[in-house]
């Protein structure tokens, strides 16, 4: 009976949105069945999952834990579970669809998946991150009554298989995608500006059209451009005939006046309409999103975007969100960029795979741009990867650089492809030199918009400035080790060069600051991340934000040196100036009875002077070398105050305050409303304070949450990256005084509740509304 009635539902949610003609695309997340066991013979229809667990995807099973110092994964996936999971689905489609071609696609599932309709196998994706689609045609049922079962297997067991965390399981969005024999093919739709000028664009536009039926047939293609206003600016149409079983690229050129460009500042983002017609019957239609602008690398003078002279600022990012695992929705991501953009970062490595696709999109509508990578590894293992994708490499290299070229070639943020991160086949042989060669050639074939580079490492063993291989490479890019990468400049200026991994030191900034040839930086890491760590760590620690999203001591020096904005920050250093870390507080447990405590600002102003409880300590004028500005301050309780002051103005103040007990506890939420859609979400604070409001950053009391209403709590967090708490859960213990609730709705209407309690301190709750998306 529940079967009957889901396959009913799922039938009329399908019609309900059926065409007479043309493209139907159906979300196909919702209602799957999943164990994380092997389970022999599911793949056919009439296996009983009856038990197995209700859920929805994007799912990732391993973040859901426990911590286990010996788990398979080990120090590369952060000691969380691995394993086999299955994933099965039953739907109905309309007897109208019986002559249509219906494929399934999925963003990404981890790892070598395989793939049945009705008990015949699709296929197999190895390689968890890329992107792809089955067709199903010919192995469908139609009409009332004819149940279909997608059984899908993620095989995550052999390990260890990666350097850092993967999660597993159908990690990203899924969708049934329904068209008539003549269709948009692989290629899509693939839009570029060869043309620009203030006055005008030349939009080109090449349509991969395939006719899978049975006859030839002349085919109409309309495309209309339609402004970031959402106002159509213009139209063209072309005809080709195009045989059975044939397939043609229709090419196209539009004029676009006045264009308004995309950039870091303002990414405006144009659509581009193709309808695929055969007479009055429209066969398929592809939006597709794109951005007017132009850019290049230039050997003497670095980057430019639409003739601005720019400093690439990146970030290195790893799939995962902390307490999310790799199943995000993209509220996590917005909130990241976010807080990214505010410390002056305008670019992302996407290290080192594929991201979802809907990242980029994010990337496309807040102007970031975008190193868009592909692989760790090609066939030499590397430390903790020994069971990884080296061993797949050569069978499934092409079709893995193929899926995410294609994919992602529309995109205004991707600047340039990188094949690969410190790579460890011998480079200094024709075999290393073959294998880079073929991925940037296949590269350029698919997108001759882009170039190609991959991220060197300790280039001085494998001789590539001497042996010619840097020279192939349409960008030298370099992790580390920058005055290397500024002397293979000087050797040979016709060299353009990016640091495609930098750390935090102010001489890797320096680098940067002061060599006009050098493109830019990508910094380990933007967030923290899960895997890579040695126990009881389990994330690696080395990022400008911590994994729940807590600003670090780096992360402000950054922002003195990034942000176009002026930012003043203080920070005081642990144990009285020995050998601990950097805190933004001024509630020591460490320097009570101490007389000196270590205390630097991080600003770009021209000068800061700091203040104790009102008395001036003295002003600071800007060093040159970007240095940090430091004080030797006697410590008192109290208020320590910096101003930050641009030719005399002052232009930023920060404040640190001594915290007296805790007395309650403060929720501040990144959304005023929640809809029941996977990409929403809530990032709820919890933060301990005293009487006055203050924050206190020692309270280790743990907090308590509880949820009423139309919602969920998805994950708890506190950033420690010691800690082994389960973030499926609703209990945290705070670092620095505080611990992250992320809210999710289950339903539209009504608000939901979240309480937050702690031993003997006053309670507080939040409400959050929800609805449907408009």
């Amino acid at each position: 009976m529940k079967t009957r009635l889901l396959a009913a539902l799922l039938a009329a949610v399908f019609s309900s949105h059926a065409l007479a003609d043309g493209r139907q695309t159906l979300n196909f997340d919702a209602d799957w069945r999943f164990l994380k066991a092997e389970a022999k013979g599911a793949e056919q229809p009439g296996f009983n999952d009856a038990r197995w667990r209700k859920l929805s995807v994007p799912h990732d099973w391993s973040i859901e834990g426990p911590y286990d110092q010996a788990s398979p994964v080990g120090r590369g996936g952060g000691y969380l579970p691995a394993g086999v999971g299955w994933y099965r689905k039953q739907f109905t489609l309309p007897a109208t669809d019986a002559k249509r071609r219906v494929r399934i696609e999925f963003d990404g599932v981890m790892a070598n998946s395989e793939v049945w309709i009705n008990g015949k196998l699709l296929g197999k994706r190895p390689y968890g991150y890329s992107s792809f689609s089955y067709d199903l045609t010919g192995n469908l049922k139609f009409g009332k009554g004819q149940v279909n079962t997608i059984a899908v297997r993620a095989d995550n067991s052999v390990q260890p298989a990666s350097r850092y965390y993967t999660g597993s399981g159908i990690y990203r969005h899924v969708r049934l995608v329904s068209t008539e024999a003549v269709q948009f093919g692989e290629g899509g739709v693939f839009v570029t500006t060869p043309e620009l000028s203030a006055d005008s664009a030349r939009v080109h536009l090449q349509s991969d059209v395939r006719n899978k039926s049975g006859a030839g047939g002349e085919y109409t293609l309309q495309v209309t451009i339609y402004d970031p206003s959402g106002k159509a600016v213009q139209t063209s149409e072309s005809r080709q005939a195009i045989g059975a079983g044939q397939s043609a690229v229709m090419a196209q050129d539009i004029a676009v006046a006045a264009p308004q460009r995309w950039s870091i500042e303002t990414p405006a983002l144009y659509r581009a309409v193709a309808t695929l017609r055969q007479g009055s019957t429209v066969l398929d239609e592809q939006t597709t999103t794109f951005g007017i602008r132009d850019f290049k690398f230039d050997a003497d003078t670095g980057f430019w975007l639409n003739g601005v002279n720019l400093k690439i600022k990146g970030v290195c990012l790893h799939h995962d969100a902390g307490a999310l695992g790799a199943a995000v929705p993209l509220d996590a991501w917005r909130r990241r960029f976010e807080l990214l953009r505010e410390m002056g970062v305008n670019a992302i490595r996407t290290a080192h795979n594929p991201v979802a696709p809907e990242f980029l999109d994010l990337a496309d509508q807040m102007g970031f741009l975008v190193m868009d990578e592909n692989f760790d590894t090609w066939n030499e293992a590397k430390q903790h990867a020994e069971q990884g994708y080296n061993r797949l490499f050569t069978d499934w290299w092409e079709a893995d650089t193929r899926a995410i070229i294609l994919r992602d070639r529309n995109h205004p943020s991707v600047i340039l492809y990188s094949v690969g991160n410190e790579i460890h086949d011998n480079l200094n042989n024709p075999e290393g030199f073959r294998k880079y060669k073929q991925q940037q050639d296949l590269a350029h074939q698919l997108d001759p918009t882009r170039p190609v580079t991959m991220a060197l490492f300790r280039p001085g063993l494998s001789k590539v400035y001497e042996n010619g291989f840097a020279d192939m490479m349409d960008i030298v890019g370099q992790n580390y080790r920058e005055n290397e990468l500024v002397a293979a400049h000087k050797a040979n200026p016709k060299r353009k060069v990016l640091g495609t991994e930098n750390n935090h030191a102010l001489s890797a900034w320096l680098a940067l600051r002061d060599n006009a040839f050098m493109s830019g930086q990508f910094i380990w890491v933007g967030f923290d991340y899960l895997g890579e760590a040695d126990w009881p760590m389990t994330t690696y620690d080395q990022g400008l934000f911590d994994r729940a999203g807590n600003w670090k001591p780096r992360g402000y020096q950054r922002q003195s040196w990034w942000s176009l904005k002026p930012v003043v920050h203080i920070v005081r250093k642990q144990d009285n100036g020995g050998v601990g870390s950097w805190r933004a507080d001024w509630t020591p447990t460490d320097m009570q009875t101490y007389d000196d405590a270590k205390v630097e600002v991080y600003s770009n102003a021209d000068e800061v002077e700091l203040f104790l409880n009102g008395t001036s300590l003295g002003a600071k004028p800007k060093p040159k070398n970007d240095s940090p500005r430091g004080w030797d301050v006697t410590f008192a309780p109290g208020t320590l105050r910096a101003v930050a002051r641009n030719s005399g103005k002052e232009v930023a103040v920060d404040e640190l305050k001594t915290a007296g007990a805790p007395a309650r506890i403060a929720l501040s939420s990144s959304r005023p409303a929640l809809t029941p859609d996977f990409d929403d979400a809530a990032f709820v604070w919890a933060q301990v304070v005293d009487a006055n409001g203050i924050p206190n950053p020692n309270a280790t009391a743990p907090i308590t949450f509880s949820i009423n209403g139309p919602g969920v709590l998805a994950a708890v967090d506190s950033g420690n990256n010691t800690s082994h708490e389960a973030y499926q859960s609703t209990q945290c213990k705070p670092q620095y005084g505080r611990c992250l609730a992320i809210v999710k709705a289950s339903a539209a209407g009504g608000a939901i509740t979240l309480k937050a309690a702690a031993p003997g301190i006053a309670d507080a709750s939040i409400n959050i509304p929800t609805g449907k998306k408009p």
